[in-house]
């Protein structure tokens, strides 16, 4: 099971440079009203409603006993006789049973109501992790490969498939199976110490709970329906409402509550998410990568990971990371003078403004200069208009149907995953199928991604594995008076997930170790990042913005303000993720030091002083997962943005340019280098010009 998620809260030309370093510089049932018809192909999806603890625990044993049982065929084959047959596709199928019972039974521990069940399935997936890290550590199936690789018939072999054994090789290399015994032992330890450890600092974020209690006077600012979602309580005879973490509860009010001192509360709050217990997680696991990545000969854990991305180096990435902070100075102090005297317009108080505020003032400067005020937008993208007009936008852009099918809907983990099918219009086939779970609940996951449940491999000659995905979300849930509304930057992120569902759906790669999202973690946001243009699009807006009251669409007059707003604190919101990039390639860069010291001594990057008595790494869920590669946000935004000028060319079609960004970015997946398949979508190198004018720093 691969997860996709959204960040928290570029270039010169060579085919050369992409590979080693990037510097940037200037070049010359949610309401969707689809249709219910049948297709010709069903897709087999697991019963998850019915799932018991017991089922996981057995389903996690079969899976480990097919392994076993595939893994010693592989390895019981003479060498004279062995082939791709019986000794690398083995492992891509040992793959495939290994994401499918992480996506059948360990995904339910992200998003299962049960509580219970929950501890249940992130046991076993604990279980299951330590079981293929295992295989990961078989020095006989490291030996059958070797012995294969000799053979002449490799140069036979189609690109794909020869792809599949080198990376086999170069997986077994990078767990040290070159080494001594007791290394690899020594390694194989650690390496199951480091599964235990994510999956336990995942688990403490995804149940924290925490809130503040603020009374009717402290919500000035917020608009009705929000405040009527609130929980509340009674204190001393008075209703006090109760603002929790949950982002629909969380970033309206920082975003719009005139009370600073409970801005700031709830903004500390957030920042010492599951601090009492995932600090010592955290640099346990950092000192476990460090003694691994010593032993494998490397300098650095973030060196290790780096080696089989796009970067290739940290100090690509350094570099890219401090060239792009000297390229927003400029505007950075232009930004924070702008909130600063909305500080003091509003309040009387002169100076700086604190990290809590922010995101207040920017949203008082969009509201007072360009007239924009998100909650009045909200009212304009209810739910189901937005997947309605989403899906009419993605079924232009890629050739498909999607298809809702309530028949399927008993079989899901809650009764709001709402599936879907995809479908080819031409034959009526089922191509994949996804889910949508899209509001909160307790012990869910906390943020916004995209889950491969299945993924796209070849049965046989003629068969094809059809993906599963879905798309866990926590958007405001709706109400008797009123739908779920989203605020901009909600469909903003709608879009986003929805793209990585296209690119793990729509693959047609032959193995599962390639298939869809399987690409270098510094290029995979790039396809969903590309899509985000979509909602800034004029005539797409009025396409799919429904007031929920009224029916009608967004004022042009409107659209054209938010446009025009786009860039307020666009430095600032790029540097915290500058911020949060270097302060994940230290962590990884700099064993043995205190995490708060590093986050503290990174700080100014911020532009702001350091919140004292905050902890935000021990809710920075990216730590496992896209460890040493939170830059992979930023680097691959470039590419993002370029391709989007694909679309924006004189006398471009939506389809027909769609129809290459399927062939050439999402069918492929892994099996080609992701510089590649950017070259063969552009016609050409790519550059950073696009990227720079997102920023506001060309036109």
């Amino acid at each position: 099971m691969s997860v996709m998620c959204r960040p928290c809260d570029c270039m010169r030309s060579g085919r050369a440079l992409l590979r080693a370093r990037m510097i940037i510089r200037r070049s010359g049932n949610c309401g969707y009203r689809s249709s219910d018809r049948r297709t010709t192909m069903t897709i087999d999806t697991p019963n998850w409603a019915s799932t018991t603890a017991d089922d996981i625990e057995r389903g996690v044993d079969e899976a480990i006993r097919t392994v076993e049982q595939l893994a010693d065929e592989l390895v019981s084959v003479p060498d004279g006789r062995r082939s791709f047959e019986n000794t690398v596709l083995p492992l891509d199928e040992i793959s495939n049973v290994f994401n499918q019972a992480s996506g059948r039974f360990g995904f339910l521990s992200q998003v299962s109501a049960d509580a219970e069940l929950r501890d249940v399935a992130h046991r076993q997936e604990e279980r299951l992790n330590v079981f293929a890290a295992g295989i990961g550590f078989r020095e006989d199936i490291d030996r059958a490969l070797k012995a294969y690789a000799t053979r002449a018939e490799l140069e036979a072999l189609p690109d794909d498939a020869r792809r599949l054994l080198e990376f086999a090789l170069r997986d077994y290399r990078r767990n040290g199976l070159d080494l001594n015994k007791e290394t690899r032992d020594e390694l194989q330890s650690l390496q199951e110490r480091l599964v235990g450890l994510g999956i336990e600092f995942r688990k403490k974020i995804d149940d924290y709970q925490d809130h503040i209690e603020v009374s009717r006077e402290e919500l000035d600012g917020l608009p009705d329906a929000y405040i009527e979602r609130l929980g509340t309580v009674e204190v001393d005879g008075a209703v006090r409402y109760r603002v929790s973490l949950d982002y629909p509860e969380l970033h309206p009010f920082l975003d719009a509550a005139h009370d600073g001192e409970r801005r700031r509360e709830l903004f500390y709050k957030n920042h010492n998410k599951a601090a009492d217990t995932n600090i010592d997680i955290l640099e346990e696991a950092l000192g476990v990568r460090s003694s691994m990545a010593t032993l494998l000969g490397f300098e650095s854990w973030a060196a290790y990971a780096l080696e089989i991305k796009m970067a290739k180096q940290a100090d690509a990435v350094l570099e890219f990371l401090e060239d792009l902070e000297s390229q927003l100075q400029s505007k950075l102090a232009a930004d924070l003078a702008r909130l600063s005297q909305q500080q003091e317009r509003r309040t009387g108080i002169a100076g700086p403004i604190g990290i809590s505020d922010w995101r207040y003032y920017t949203n008082q400067v969009i509201q007072e200069e360009y007239q924009v005020d998100p909650f009045a937008v909200a009212a304009y993208f209810p739910l189901g208009a937005v997947l309605d007009g989403m899906f009419r936008v993605y079924e232009e852009l890629v050739g498909v149907k999607f298809v809702r099918r309530p028949d399927v809907v008993a079989s899901a983990w809650h009764e709001d995953a709402q599936p879907f099918d995809i479908v080819d219009p031409a034959s009526g086939e089922a191509l994949a199928r996804f889910y949508m779970d899209l509001y909160p609940r307790p012990g869910k996951f906390g943020h916004a991604a995209a889950f491969t449940l299945r993924g796209g491999r070849r049965l046989g000659d003629d068969g094809y594995q059809r993906p599963i995905s879905a798309i866990v979300a926590n958007f405001t849930k709706p109400t008797e008076s009123s739908p779920s509304l989203l605020r901009h930057t909600e469909v903003v992120t709608l879009f986003h997930e929805f793209g990585h569902i296209l690119h793990q759906t729509l693959t047609s790669s032959r193995y599962t170790r390639f298939s869809g999202t399987r690409v270098e973690r510094d290029f995979v946001e790039a396809p969903s990042q590309m899509l985000e243009h979509w909602c800034w699009q004029p005539d797409m807006l009025s396409s799919f913005s429904r007031h929920y009251e009224t029916g009608d669409p967004l004022p042009k007059s409107l659209i054209s303000r938010m446009i025009e707003a786009k860039h307020t604190s666009s430095a600032i919101a790029t540097l915290r993720q500058v911020y949060f990039s270097r302060l994940d390639l230290a962590y990884h860069s700099e064993p043995g030091r205190s995490t708060d010291e590093i986050a503290r001594e990174l700080h100014p990057i911020t532009g702001f002083p350091f919140p004292e008595d905050t902890h935000f790494q021990a809710g920075f869920g990216h730590l496992f997962g896209y460890d040493a590669g939170y830059y992979g946000y930023l680097w691959s935004r470039v590419f993002g943005d370029d391709m989007f000028t694909r679309f924006e060319e004189p006398g471009a079609s939506v389809s027909t340019v769609g129809a290459e960004y399927r062939q050439h970015i999402l069918e492929p997946g892994g099996t080609t280098d992701a510089d590649q398949l950017i070259h063969r979508f552009l016609g050409r190198e790519p550059n950073a010009d696009a990227f720079l004018r997102e920023l506001g720093l060309a036109t």
